[in-house]
């Protein structure tokens, strides 16, 4: 397959990820003002599939297609407003989570104890975004933007990064051996 081709496919796996995401995100359970969604599960599962370049690309293409309004960020809202909001931080957050997951994955290896140190540090730059957007946005001061952004979500999390994780290199080796994820050269430690 040609270079362009490859490019194409990536591409399209990539938009294909950024829906993911939007479905992913309708899993929510409520809390006072920041609720436990299936975004960041997507996320980690976008970058440890496709890798820092393409999954942080489905990453911005959800972005964007929520911010221009398609209803695709949690409870089926979107525009704007959503990302200046009081849960924009997470939203933004997941830009630098995706391209650190897929990186790490990258210079490592796609290995699930690889994936979920990855996954790990990237829920916990996710809810650092989150928190201080928050403590901003809604005027709060450090220890209840920390009560409210970054506490309640550890333990959901790590379960979300061992998910990420555990399916996340299945898929992507499966997605390999098919041929329809072609993966540069993987170290195999």
């Amino acid at each position: 397959m040609t270079p362009d081709r490859q490019k194409l496919r990536g591409m399209m796996i990539a938009s294909l990820f950024a829906a993911i995401i939007g479905i992913f995100a309708q899993i929510t359970i409520p809390l006072p003002l920041v609720p436990i969604t299936g975004q960041t599960l997507a996320i980690g599962l976008a970058a440890t599939i496709l890798g820092a370049r393409y999954g942080t690309l489905s990453v911005l293409l959800y972005i964007l297609m929520g911010a221009v309004g398609i209803p695709v960020f949690s409870q089926f809202s979107g525009g704007f407003s959503v990302l200046v909001g009081p849960t924009g931080g997470f939203i933004v957050g997941f830009i630098p989570t995706a391209f650190f997951v897929g990186w790490y994955l990258e210079k490592t290896a796609f290995k699930f104890t690889q994936a979920m140190i990855a996954n790990t540090i990237g829920m916990f730059i996710t809810l650092l975004f989150g928190t201080a957007w928050l403590k901003i946005a809604a005027n709060l001061s450090w220890p209840a933007a920390f009560a409210s952004a970054f506490a309640p979500f550890i333990v959901v999390g790590l379960l979300k990064a061992a998910l990420a994780s555990w399916i996340g290199v299945i898929v992507r080796k499966r997605l390999t051996i098919a041929n329809i994820l072609f993966a540069p050269k993987e170290k195999s430690a």
